[in-house]
């Protein structure tokens, strides 16, 4: 499953990032990497773009991006 497609307001574990190295240091200086739990919290109005929880701070990310970050579910 990708950070694109979770489902709202659930808990996932991020397990890989396969972002070219550019939008992978980006990720990476925000917080996010293999192991980091988000959320996602809100859709942009063009739905290209989507705010998650990240470490107790919200991140944008756009849908492009976010396609390239694998994830988990993370059991209640």
């Amino acid at each position: 499953m990708y950070l694109n497609s979770i489902n709202k307001n659930e808990y996932y574990v991020v397990d890989k990032i396969s972002a070219d190295e550019k939008i992978k240091r980006r990720l990476y200086d925000i917080g996010l990497s293999c192991g980091t739990k988000v959320k996602l919290l809100l859709n942009s109005p063009s739905k290209r773009i989507k705010a998650y929880l990240i470490r107790d701070s919200i991140i944008a990310i756009r849908n492009i991006d976010a396609s390239k970050i694998e994830v988990k579910k993370l059991n209640d």
